[in-house]
């Protein structure tokens, strides 16, 4: 009973992506690249804006060397656009999860570029980096414990703890940091940078307002509702909360026609409708918790078929998890739920009133 609600209709202006490791323009001065990640999503929207004198990239792919040989092979095909090679002046990264951040270090070392990001999004990156080669901890198998897990999907998360920075070549050591409401001069448009919260810490979007283009990262996407979730670190933490309420902000930012540049899926325009359906959707899917935690208590993976169409198994357990528990913790501050939490350290969740 996934709790999904028909999708609104969105304009599509571009049919099909570029061939990999050719980029396709989008608007004057701006192109698209489509690189190949691993993984059930399998690819990755970056984008090319072109200044008098170099290029600024946003988001970079996952450290692979097929990351690597698509770059090399959209440089040659930027130097036959322009006539001759022109530097990599920026490279500004969303946020901080690997298909978006995982080439910065090596781009910029090789060509000197500058780098941007969010405050939030490149300490929380150098924090995940530093698990490597460390044991899961002990707090770590507790809040996995808590949602329902058994011993063998413990161990599952134990053995994959501390992969995040296989993932990621390497992170700059200075970087440039992008707040809400600054402005990125290039190419003779001024990109207004608007931060949204949720899928990650303060996610950085970019709006040309004169021309309509907004470049969303992970924070708007066509098809598919970003991951929203809860992890160890953060235990008590309310990111759909946030996701929630940057939504709302975008729904009244963006006009009715701007062209949505997302990570992931085709170019769109339906900017409006496509937030509100993932307002509604999210606001369906907590009802429908709701209802059942009047019924009979609940652990945090008991809604797996309420929030997916798809089947949970190891692979995609965590996420699961951390989407799931995501909708607790909103549920809890919003004073809708309770928690009691049994000897063997399960919580379990019941409507109150």
């Amino acid at each position: 009973m996934a709790v999904h609600l028909p999708r609104p209709d969105l304009d599509y202006p571009f049919s099909q992506p570029p061939e990999t490791g050719n980029f396709t323009a989008v608007a004057p001065g701006v192109y698209w690249v489509r690189m190949p990640i691993p993984g059930g999503i399998d690819h990755i929207n970056l984008w090319l804006l072109e200044d008098e004198d170099g290029w600024y990239i946003v988001d970079t792919g996952m450290a692979t060397d097929k990351g690597m040989e698509v770059w090399r092979s959209v440089w040659r095909h930027a130097a036959e656009l322009c006539g001759s090679e022109k530097p990599v002046n920026g490279v500004i990264c969303t946020h901080l999860h690997p298909d978006h951040v995982g080439l910065a270090g090596w781009i910029c070392e090789r060509s000197g570029a500058q780098f941007y990001m969010s405050r939030s999004e490149f300490f929380m990156c150098q924090t995940l980096m530093a698990d490597s080669m460390r044991n899961a901890p002990p707090e770590a198998l507790d809040f996995y414990r808590a949602m329902g897990c058994n011993e063998d999907q413990i161990d599952y998360y134990r053995g994959r703890f501390g992969g995040f920075k296989q993932m990621i070549r390497s992170l700059p050591r200075v970087f440039n940091r992008l707040h809400e409401d600054d402005y990125l001069a290039i190419g003779g448009r001024r990109w207004r940078v608007v931060i949204g919260e949720g899928h990650s810490p303060e996610h950085v979007c970019l709006y040309s307002e004169a021309d309509k283009l907004f470049i969303s990262g992970d924070q708007l996407l066509p098809t598919i509702s970003s991951i929203v979730g809860v992890w160890p670190l953060e235990p008590k933490e309310n990111p759909l909360r946030r996701w929630l309420a940057s939504c709302e902000k975008l729904r009244e930012l963006l006009p009715a026609d701007v062209l949505v540049l997302p990570s992931h899926g085709l170019p769109f325009r339906g900017a409006k409708a496509r937030l509100q359906h993932l307002i509604d959707e999210h606001h369906a899917a907590f009802a429908a918790i709701r209802q059942r935690a009047a019924l009979q208590p609940l652990r945090a993976m008991d809604l797996f078929d309420i929030l997916f169409k798809s089947e949970i198994g190891n692979h995609n357990l965590i996420m699961a998890l951390s989407e799931s528990q995501a909708n607790m913790n909103y549920l809890l501050a919003a004073g809708d739920l309770a928690v009691t939490t049994d000897p063997h350290g399960v919580n379990w969740y019941r409507a109150n009133g």
